[in-house]
């Protein structure tokens, strides 16, 4: 027996559909309703198991979402004063594992390799594995709990706070805009990003997972130094860890050419002042450990301007995507 038969599968839209079948016999036609049955059981299972990854995927977001504590601990704090004494550094060093130290350095707003060059270190009078028990960031903002993920970068405590629907998701240290190059106040989408980037303003300068933002200027997030103050040409330093987690965790831009802005990425806010004269803000946590808590209303008001337009970005983002 000899026939022709002709399919055509659209993989893209998860089904099976039979184009043309040329089967003319009694046994051809058995045949071809052998075959749309099984196209019709194999579109079943693949529309199943696409089901079951969506599933697994909201499931998997859900236990994520899932927090230690609903909200800050009330944990006290010591400022230990480190002089210039090599011997007390080297203590230092000894009497804190690799984790706490990394608590540590995120709390003074240095890395592991800057804070031998600061005076005073304030430290936590308890350890705890979840960062977030640190948290000056409320842990929700009802004005966010429309906008699928928000960052927030607070001047005045050097720190940024991600959001996703409102929930605080996770919160770190930050080396903003130094006091001869400010970091403009405002609201920022997320563009293009790179995982080393040469910098605009000296070539010398590698940039790791580096997020742009504001493409004119050259400003965006990514791992540098953070030596315990605002110290950046504008950028957003972060810690490579912080830095990399953040690189996977916002949206970039979507392009209709090299020319024209589909959508917007994720959207970040920058907000406060900074006092440069000041003493460092994080210290004041060894006389009132909320010293930094920042206010939840001045929060909610800050997310509240900028939330109109938010929204319309996350619309057309949405229905940018879907018309893919």
């Amino acid at each position: 027996m000899y026939f022709k038969m002709f399919c055509q599968f659209n993989t893209s839209a998860l089904d099976k559909k039979i184009v043309f079948c040329n089967l003319t016999s009694k046994k051809e036609k058995a045949m071809k309703k052998l075959i749309l049955l099984s196209g019709v059981i194999l579109s079943l299972t693949v529309i199943s198991c696409k089901n079951t990854t969506d599933e697994r995927q909201e499931t998997s977001l859900e236990k994520e979402m899932k927090r230690k504590y609903d909200r800050a601990q009330d944990y006290t704090y010591t400022n230990w004063v480190l002089k210039s004494s090599d011997s007390v550094r080297k203590i230092f060093k000894e009497k804190f594992t690799t984790q706490q130290l990394r608590t540590i350095v995120a709390l003074n707003r240095v890395d592991l390799k800057t804070f031998v060059s600061v005076d005073t270190l304030l430290i936590p009078d308890q350890f705890d594995d979840d960062f977030l028990a640190y948290s000056p960031f409320p842990y929700t903002l009802s004005s966010a709990k429309d906008i699928h993920k928000l960052a927030v970068f607070s001047y005045p405590i050097q720190a940024y706070g991600l959001y996703e629907n409102g929930e605080l998701v996770k919160w770190g240290p930050s080396s903003m805009g130094s006091k001869q190059h400010l970091t403009p106040e405002g609201l920022y989408f997320c563009n293009w990003k790179g995982e080393e980037v040469i910098s605009t303003f000296d070539d010398e300068w590698v940039l790791k997972w580096n997020f742009n933002i504001q493409n004119e200027e050259g400003i965006g997030w990514h791992q540098y130094e953070l030596p315990g103050h605002p110290a950046s040409h504008s950028c957003l330093r972060l810690l490579e860890a912080d830095a990399k987690w953040m690189y996977e965790w916002a949206d970039e831009w979507i392009l209709a050419d090299k020319e024209t802005i589909k959508a917007k990425g994720t959207p970040v806010i920058v907000y406060g002042a900074y006092d440069f004269d000041g003493r460092k803000p994080w210290l004041d946590l060894a006389k009132d450990g909320h010293a930094n808590d920042l206010s939840k209303n001045d929060l909610e008001q800050i997310v509240q301007q900028h939330q109109s337009e938010i929204i319309k970005e996350q619309k057309n983002r949405q229905t940018v995507l879907e018309s893919n």
